[in-house]
């Protein structure tokens, strides 16, 4: 119950986070897969980058971690990195994402 509310406020967390190369948050761009939160405060971020060569992959990731770790009730956050499903903007990116990108 008070998991889905924390998994929010971690999505939340990670609009902050915005892609250098295309300046939209990670979020609207659909590459946040999956957020799980445990009641020790554990958070497993299941995300995918723009391009498995993104160049910027590190410094992303590595903002998603302090972005959830700035949430006062979290332990611990892991960052996984996953490419399948492959990225896809038309279909994961929100319709904010698609327009800033010209997709739509």
């Amino acid at each position: 119950m008070m998991t889905s509310m924390q998994e929010d406020l971690v999505m939340e967390t990670l609009r902050s986070v915005v892609d250098p190369e295309l300046g939209i948050n990670i979020v609207d761009l659909g590459l946040i897969y999956k957020v799980d939160v445990t009641e020790a405060g554990a958070v497993t971020i299941k995300m995918t980058l723009t391009s498995p060569g993104c160049p910027l992959g590190a410094v992303i990731q590595g903002q998603c971690h302090q972005a959830a770790k700035k949430l006062p009730w979290v332990k611990e956050v892991n960052c996984q990195l996953v490419w399948s499903p492959r990225w896809d903007p038309k279909t994961m990116a929100s319709e904010d994402a698609r327009m800033e990108l010209g997709i739509l």
